[in-house]
């Protein structure tokens, strides 16, 4: 049977990664999780994510931290760091307290 496309851009565990958001950013997307095509870099995926939700890199991306398989990545030494097929992407904006 062929391969059909999934209307909402995820593909299978093989062939993606796994990116979370958590607070605000999971406000700004209306999700928790989603699937994305893998292998990608990080300076390929804030485009394909600013592609998605409009505003996004200004209002979370630039001041969120980033980890892949709960390493923190510094975005601005690894910006063609590999996300691998099967990773975990987290988007982890900043917590404020009152």
């Amino acid at each position: 049977m062929a391969s059909q496309s999934n209307p909402q851009g995820t593909s299978g565990p093989e062939s993606s990664f796994t990116i979370h958001y958590f607070a605000a950013a999971s406000q700004y997307t209306a999700k928790n999780t989603e699937r994305l095509p893998a292998p990608t870099t990080f300076s390929h995926l804030f485009p394909l994510l600013e592609e998605r939700y409009s505003g996004i890199r200004d209002a979370i991306l630039r001041s969120s931290g980033v980890s892949v398989d709960g390493e923190y990545v510094d975005l601005d030494d690894e910006p063609t760091r590999l996300i691998q097929p099967g990773a975990e992407v987290a988007i982890i904006p900043p917590v404020s307290s009152g």
